[in-house]
């Protein structure tokens, strides 16, 4: 049997190293088009490889997979991220889980994790900068691969290439007639523009707030948690949350809407009108600038955005200049001006539609002997180890369904 696995990243990878263990006999490619494989992997998580989450916090899987969550839920009854957490241990690697349920290697060290799934594909052959230029189908379900300076027939071939942030980067399925959802950027941050006659909030970059309620106005797109200040606009965990359940409405709209903020999470208008009014009746003398329920620097920030000195005594604010407060903590506008890429992580929505697969073994149904499985399918997550987990999930799936497909070869009925 010879397999072509289309991309050396962790689906492909995964898929690769559990072929080897389960069919060390067979002949295995792998097709890459960058220097080297995995080089997402090394860098995810900031170098120290977030693989996946321990999902406490999941109350619903489209909360993380915006795009596929069905399909991962049929999914995950094969492999879930405690099996996942599972090989990775059997393989010598101990894991650590932090507060915000994200899964790291122990040490810390995105390497470990390369080193460890390229240990398990000794006698996987891996071919670097090899751009597959098409598959082209040929008699007895086998697949002809063809790159600038190589051409070979296999009777499988996996298609794991990642996303890609412009159709054309899957031109070379072109001979498959394969139904492609247009793809777009998922997990970005936001650049802000504001008005010229104040200072604008970029210059409190660096400032995180822990608990905010995020909403594109205008539309049922909400996210909730961290928000990070940048010198470009704001990011963090909520805004990439946002980002991702929003990608394509955003894309439609080049990257330009109004961003709606809660600075104090889930409190509405008249909880935190109270609040207020009763911080600034038990301090009448106080400066205003001094009761501040958010980071003192934000805070002054909202004060000079509603032209209120923060030097005005809380005695001698009134009922309008509070109104405007309590507009600006709960419903803080901002213009997005555009899209920043988050890191050096780049996850796209879109790609190979599910409409082309068996959701069972990710088998074309058009091309028998065809799989696919990452981010080349139109399945994305948000941050926090989402994306890792669906590609180990579906490098194994494949694997096994052409390890099950070879095994009925050898012992038909």
């Amino acid at each position: 049997m010879k397999t072509a696995i289309i991309g050396a990243g962790a689906a492909g990878c995964f898929c690769a190293t559990i072929l080897k263990r389960f069919l060390p006999e067979a002949q295995i490619d792998i097709y890459e088009s960058g220097s080297k494989p995995l080089q997402k992997v090394a860098i995810t998580g900031g170098g120290r490889c977030n693989l996946t989450n321990n999902f406490t916090d999941v109350k619903s899987l489209n909360q993380i997979y915006p795009r596929g969550f069905n399909l991962m839920k049929r999914l995950f009854k094969c492999f879930d991220h405690q099996a996942t957490m599972r090989w990775f241990e059997e393989e010598g690697v101990k894991l650590i889980i932090q507060d915000d349920h994200c899964v790291f290697p122990k040490s810390q060290d995105a390497m470990e994790i390369v080193s460890t799934l390229l240990r398990g594909m000794q006698g996987v052959r891996i071919y670097t900068r090899q751009r597959v230029k098409e598959i082209l189908p040929c008699d007895n379900h086998s697949y002809k691969i063809s790159t600038d300076s190589r051409c070979e027939i296999y009777d499988n071939v996996v298609v794991t290439s990642g996303g890609s942030p412009k159709a054309s980067g899957l031109d070379f399925l072109s001979e498959l007639a394969l139904e492609i959802v247009p793809p777009v950027p998922s997990l970005f941050s936001f650049s802000i523009s504001e008005k010229e006659d104040i200072t604008p909030i970029t210059e409190l970059m660096g400032i995180v707030v822990k608990d905010t309620e995020i909403r594109l106005t205008g539309t049922k797109f909400k996210s909730e948690g961290p928000l990070l200040i940048t010198h470009w606009g704001m990011s963090g965990p909520a805004i990439l949350r946002l980002s991702s359940y929003a990608a394509r409405w955003l894309a439609e709209r080049n990257y330009e809407a109004t961003l709606s903020i809660n600075w104090l999470g889930g409190m509405i208008e008249e909880n935190v009108r109270k609040m207020l009014q009763q911080q600034m009746d038990d301090n009448p003398k106080k400066q205003i600038g001094s009761i501040h329920p958010i980071t003192q620097r934000l805070w002054h920030y909202l004060l000079q955005k509603n032209r209120i000195e923060p030097e005005r005594r809380c005695a001698d604010v009134s009922g309008k200049l509070l109104n405007k407060l309590v507009a600006s903590l709960c419903n803080d506008i901002y213009h997005i001006c555009g899209q920043n890429r988050y890191k050096d992580e780049f996850v796209t929505c879109g790609g190979v539609s599910l409409s082309n697969i068996d959701p069972n073994t990710l088998e074309c149904k058009k091309h028998r002997g065809i799989y696919f499985a990452g981010e080349v399918l139109d399945v994305d997550a948000v941050t926090g180890g989402f994306n890792l987990q669906a590609a180990w999930t579906m490098g194994y799936i494949v694997a096994h369904s052409i390890i099950q497909g070879q095994v009925t070869l050898l012992n038909p009925k």
